[in-house]
């Protein structure tokens, strides 16, 4: 494993640490709308970590897809008993599969993976344009 590679999974680590602090901070102090559509949106951004640690050479836009895709799986799947109980038996399973369906998070998903893929491109186009080498003169 490159030593880029364990960088970027390093980075990962501690953005999913900050992005999972950002959502329980704007959440500790009460709970209403924005509380829960900055915790959709974070929770995407940490799932985007996941994949970026998991896979540090995948493309941006293959990062969000798989980040989005996976967390309207997870809303959708609560449409169904199963999340529900499992959150009512254990904190972790409630962070990690909440209690209910909420149309309104599916659109909050990608607001919290955008800024990300964004961010992603530009960092990886900026490293393309480090290492290529200069364009030789002709004339």
């Amino acid at each position: 494993m490159s030593l880029a590679v364990r960088w970027i999974r390093l980075l990962m680590v501690v953005s999913a640490a900050g992005f999972a602090g950002a959502a329980f901070a704007i959440r500790a102090p009460m709970d209403g709308p924005i509380e829960q559509y900055s915790g959709a949106a974070l929770s995407a951004a940490i799932v985007y970590t996941i994949v970026i640690c998991l896979r540090p050479l995948i493309s941006p836009l293959s990062a969000g897809s798989a980040a989005v895709a996976y967390c309207w799986f997870i809303e959708f799947a609560q449409l169904t008993p199963i999340p529900a109980a499992l959150s009512q038996r254990s904190w972790f399973a409630r962070q990690l599969l909440g209690a209910q369906f909420d149309l309104i998070d599916v659109a909050w998903y990608p607001v919290g993976v955008i800024p990300l893929i964004a961010a992603h491109w530009f960092l990886q186009a900026r490293t393309r344009s480090q290492t290529d080498p200069a364009p030789a003169l002709t004339s």
